[in-house]
């Protein structure tokens, strides 16, 4: 039999084939586009999976390609941007999978918004705007400043602003008139604190928070990520204070089933939500996950695609090692030649290992936003805060080469 995946995140392929495996499946792989998983799919023999190539943005030709997977038993989609796409093919072939108007509502950021603000699980309500400067009196009126502009359905951090005084806040709209968005501009207040993300399972209701990543931002204006570290040692009481919070959070937006990446600030008044992922956590998350609870997580993936519940729900806390992990960053737009200081990792300590996600040749037009990212640093610790460092450490003595445009 055979569980297929429309496409998926970046790394993790590896761990899904062998949690299928471990279920007595084969996977399968829609994709239009191989090179996304080029890292993913040089450590895999030819033969550990199938692949179809097929444009998976049009739903006619994935239909017509899941029909054709012999005994295909489950659907996982692991990505944002194929959520409601894979939520829909699910249910248009009987398979298990999310309510799809569930899915569409968790796409929607700004709806989940002004729901949560509603419930009163959050301070802040989300404003629709045009992408015009014109919106900037009614910015002020409804919001005030500090405020946030972005895409109700965006992804990677882009069209995204951090607006802190009137000229800002023009110049946003000037550049947002500019720009495609996947789903429409919005305005929320924006919350001061550290950013984290509660990495969660649920099932019929039931939520379990398996951790807290720490996440570093660039500094402003951007909005990079920058690095990251997981299990975070947060004291008894807030863990278990988030662990509720968050519950109540994803039961208020629908979310009852499968992993959630749910970013959050940490504010002086308690969490704010920044959005609600409904997967598992992107870049390097679902590999700090596996070794912090010394399992492959992703048979909770395949699990949940079956229509099981996960048995990950009753496995103790983290007992493994922490990891850190920086993305690495080229200061200039241009053509990836190269990098120099990745055959010198081996002397850091926290055992580096290095993830590229570009490719010599690749052409980089964004580096503002993860579209820029060439590669990412990962080392391991004790703790979050020791990985951290030691991937910062290791991580600082990448440089990626880039010729001119």
């Amino acid at each position: 039999m055979t569980i297929a995946a429309l496409e998926a995140l970046t790394f993790g392929l590896g761990r899904l084939v062998e949690a299928a495996d471990a279920a007595g499946h084969r996977l399968c792989l829609l994709t239009g586009d191989r090179s996304v998983y080029r890292h993913e799919l040089a450590r895999l023999a030819p033969e550990a999976l199938d692949i179809v190539d097929v444009d998976t943005r049009d739903a006619s030709a994935s239909a017509a390609a899941l029909a054709a997977v012999p005994g295909l038993k489950g659907l996982v989609n692991t990505t944002d941007t194929w959520s409601v796409p894979g939520a829909d093919l699910a249910a248009g072939l009987g398979l298990p999978g999310p309510d799809p108007a569930a899915v569409r509502l968790l796409r929607d950021k700004s709806r989940v918004r002004d729901l949560l603000h509603e419930k009163n699980l959050s301070r802040g309500p989300a404003l629709t705007i045009p992408a015009d400067p014109s919106a900037a009196g009614e910015v002020l009126r409804q919001i005030g400043l500090p405020v946030v502009i972005k895409d109700s359905a965006g992804t990677s951090s882009r069209n995204v602003w951090l607006v802190r005084d009137e000229r800002q806040l023009h110049t946003a709209l000037r550049e947002a008139a500019q720009r495609p968005f996947t789903g429409r501009l919005f305005a929320e207040p924006f919350f001061a604190g550290p950013v984290y993300s509660a990495e969660t399972l649920s099932w019929a209701g039931e939520t379990k928070l398996l951790g807290v990543l720490s996440r570093q931002m660039s500094p402003e204006p951007s909005v990079r990520e920058e690095a990251a570290a997981f299990p975070v040692g947060l004291p008894e009481p807030e863990f278990a204070g988030l662990q509720d919070w968050v519950g109540r959070v994803l039961e208020t937006a629908g979310h009852t089933e499968g992993f959630a990446h749910v970013e959050l600030v940490l504010t002086a008044e308690g969490p704010e939500l920044v959005e609600i992922n409904r997967r598992i956590g992107g870049a390097l998350v679902g590999e700090a996950l596996c070794r912090a609870l010394r399992t492959n997580v992703y048979d909770a993936m395949i699990a949940v695609a079956l229509g099981l519940r996960p048995a990950l729900l009753d496995a103790p806390t983290a007992t493994g090692p922490a990891s850190g992990f920086v993305l690495v960053y080229p200061d200039r737009p241009g053509t990836l030649t190269g990098w120099t200081g990745v055959e010198g990792l081996a002397a850091f300590p926290g055992s580096p290992e290095w993830y590229p996600t570009a490719a010599p040749g690749d052409r980089l037009e964004h580096v503002s936003d993860q579209r820029g990212c060439t590669g990412i640093v990962l080392t391991e610790g004790a703790t979050a805060e020791l990985a951290l460092h030691r991937a910062l450490s290791a991580a600082g003595s990448i440089r990626p080469l880039i010729a001119p445009r």
